[in-house]
């Protein structure tokens, strides 16, 4: 639940702030998100399946998005960023889906 109202809390921050984005973040910021909400409906899942541990939480929250942002950034030096950046989506969307089936499954028992 944690994981949940923290999301809750930052999309509500996001809003009442509108912080600007510096041009050179730009291409990184829609794939940090992806790879947020990947860890973020992951943790949700894994309290639902009775298994979270935080410090798990936290690592694959950073490393996701590290990762994520590390191969939009080698995709951007080898002149291919959006295809880079199309294949980080996918895989993360596929991972994102997966979890959100797992939770509606649990919840719904469907």
């Amino acid at each position: 639940m944690i994981p949940a109202l923290g999301l809750l809390a930052g999309i509500v921050i996001g809003i009442v702030l509108k912080p600007d984005v510096p041009i050179w973040l730009q291409p990184y910021l829609p794939i940090a998100v992806i790879a947020a909400l990947d860890a973020v409906f992951g943790a949700v899942r894994a309290v639902l399946d009775g298994i979270f541990d935080d410090k798990v939480f936290v690592v694959s929250f950073l490393s996701n998005v590290v990762v994520a942002a590390f191969i939009v950034y080698l995709g951007d030096q080898l002149g291919v960023g959006s295809q880079l950046s199309t294949g980080v989506i996918v895989v993360l969307g596929v991972r994102i889906f997966s979890n959100v089936a797992a939770i509606r499954r649990h919840l719904f028992s469907a």
